[in-house]
């Protein structure tokens, strides 16, 4: 019974996030009829109606809102619980699912995903490239066991760990860098083309409050969703673009230049959800990422 019951809530989920019997039956790989008729029967189970059959789309009744956020609970909870249970201590397997920004993909994500595998080779690693927002929100529904994004506000949940300070600058080649005034005054800025990541992008938004605010007015030649994109047309070109340090760090023929007012800082923060089980994976992670930026020599978190 209870795993006939573990269906019917998998079913009804699946029912109102389609708002759709057929598309819903599709997905979970039974017929229509089949499905229609569990969720009637779990109707009858509780004695109320779940589900407004009446209008073009499928919706949850008010009854139906409130147990299917139950349903969601607890199929969260039973999830975890299960890997609670197979977990390993000694780290000869495990799994991690790791969400981070975009930017991190390029001069974080390769270095701790080498000192997993080299300590751990048995901990597999599941990676998810997205924005602040949809971390927070996968933590809070248990689809990650951490996240690596910025300190600051956040959902209520999420707790935040600082890990260490990151520092943008213009990055440029690195002939065009030794020719360039260090620091280089903002207002200097009027005279390069560069070449930005586009809108979409948390650090987009943080160099334009930062041009705004120092009433900079530089001519954007290139806009780009794809930081490897970026450091490849300003090695190549005359352009210059705003990235943190370490990537340009990472790359032999990019050179950091300091703004004079400087960039503001940002505190790089691993997330989890408050409350939630840590996996062994998830513990050694967390210290082996503390453990790499020390080693790489990245400035503290305040």
């Amino acid at each position: 019974m209870a795993a006939l019951e573990l269906r019917h809530l998998r079913y009804l989920l699946a029912v109102a996030e389609h708002g759709s019997f057929t598309r819903a039956a599709e997905e979970l790989h039974i017929s229509q009829p089949t499905l229609s008729q569990q969720i009637k029967q779990l109707e009858r189970t509780l004695g109320v109606q779940l589900l407004d059959r009446t209008g073009r789309a499928v919706r949850l009744t008010d009854a139906g809102a409130v147990y299917t956020d139950h349903a969601r609970r607890a199929l969260r909870d039973l999830a975890a619980a299960e890997r609670a249970v197979h977990d390993v201590q000694d780290l000869t397997r495990g799994h991690l699912r790791l969400g981070v920004t975009p930017t991190f993909t390029a001069y974080l994500v390769g270095p701790l995903t080498a000192e997993l595998h080299a300590r751990h080779p048995g901990i597999g690693l599941t990676l998810a490239e997205m924005t602040q927002e949809r971390i927070e929100a996968a933590l809070l529904a248990d689809d990650l066991d951490v996240g690596i994004a910025f300190a600051g506000a956040h959902l209520p949940g999420i707790a935040a760990a600082g890990l260490f300070t990151e520092t943008l600058s213009l990055v440029t080649g690195t002939a065009r860098a030794e020719a360039m005034p260090t620091p280089l005054p903002v207002h200097a800025l009027q005279d390069e083309q560069l070449a930005l990541l586009t809108g979409g992008f948390a650090t987009r938004g943080h160099i334009d409050a930062y041009f705004e605010r120092h009433r900079a007015v530089p001519r954007i030649a290139v806009e780009a969703n794809s930081i490897q994109a970026l450091t490849e047309i300003v090695r190549r070109t005359g352009l210059a673009t705003v990235l943190p340090d370490a990537i340009a760090h990472d790359h032999p023929h990019l050179a950091p230049v300091p703004l004079d007012p400087p960039l503001p800082t940002r505190t790089v923060a691993l997330l989890h959800r408050e409350g939630a089980y840590r996996s062994a994976a998830a513990r050694a992670f967390t210290g082996l990422t503390h453990d790499l930026v020390r080693a790489r020599g990245y400035a503290p978190a305040p």
